[in-house]
């Protein structure tokens, strides 16, 4: 059977996907400012953090349209899959699902499933790859559903923050805690919680003692990591990703660890020196 995965731009495409057919990104809208940036493959990303750094306003993010997932859902695959960002942090999974309803308004036999994440960025990433295992495998539409929600409701986020100036502006940081942080270089420890929203797990002074934390805050929280696939997206910090791999890969052991830049809304989360870890 052939498939395809829909992923918004949120999630960051494997350099191998994005000449295959099989995979399409649905990019959101970035607003800094008065501008509007598209979050696809012309997103420059030096200069939105250069934009955003400059603006006083928190960026904003759209979603793409029903119509839009409507036209990415309508192909000749058997099988059609979205994978969205939390549904907690953004509009695109309930539109994602109203374009799939509308494509079976037409079509109403087409297999199409909208996964909501529950996470963002490099955990949708490893949920496209987890579809693309059980597919390869010969799995049915119905096992691949069902194993995936499964392997979602496993699956956890961490990420730290070079910069707080985003939290401050969209409200999650008090604008005296985030200075108080800011001075102190205190860096939050973040995970996200079941239903996919943001939760503070610790903190430390200064970025490499926070992703000290992180790693162990991992390690406490990871069962039978040698079974397991992780991945890393970070914000403009490679040398800082490529260290954190190798600490993983040394206290955890995995199957495999997949490093990638953040695209454009990741970008916007993460912002400039962020890392994202998933389990």
């Amino acid at each position: 059977m052939s498939f395809k995965v829909v992923i918004d731009s949120c999630g960051e495409l494997l350099d191998k996907w994005k000449h295959d057919p099989r995979f399409e990104s649905v990019p959101l809208t970035l607003m800094v400012g008065g501008e509007t940036i598209i979050d696809d493959e012309t997103f420059n990303q030096k200069e939105f953090l250069r934009k955003v750094a400059e603006c006083p306003e928190c960026p904003r993010s759209a979603c793409p349209s029903p119509e839009r997932y409507m036209k990415a859902f309508r192909c000749d695959a058997d099988h059609v899959y979205g994978v969205t960002l939390s549904a907690e942090l953004s509009g695109s999974y309930n539109s994602a699902v109203l374009g799939k309803n509308l494509l079976l308004e037409e079509e109403p036999d087409k297999k199409i499933h909208v996964f909501n994440s529950c996470s963002a960025s490099i955990g949708q990433t490893l949920i496209a790859m987890k579809i693309q295992e059980l597919e390869e495998a010969g799995a049915s539409f119905e096992e691949v559903v069902e194993k995936v929600e499964d392997y979602i409701s496993g699956q956890d986020t961490y990420f730290v923050l070079e910069n707080l100036e985003t939290l401050r502006k969209n409200g999650r940081l008090s604008k005296v805690k985030a200075l108080v942080a800011s001075a102190l270089k205190i860096k939050p420890v973040m995970c996200s919680t079941p239903e996919g929203n943001i939760a503070q797990l610790d903190q430390a002074r200064g970025m490499n003692k926070a992703l000290v934390k992180m790693v162990d805050r991992i390690a406490e929280r990871t069962r039978d990591p040698e079974k397991k696939c992780l991945a890393i997206s970070h914000c403009n910090c490679e040398s800082r990703a490529m260290l954190l791999k190798e600490t993983l890969q040394e206290r955890l052991r995995p199957l495999s660890i997949t490093v990638l830049d953040t695209a454009g809304v990741s970008s916007m989360y993460a912002n400039d020196g962020g890392v994202i870890v998933v389990v």
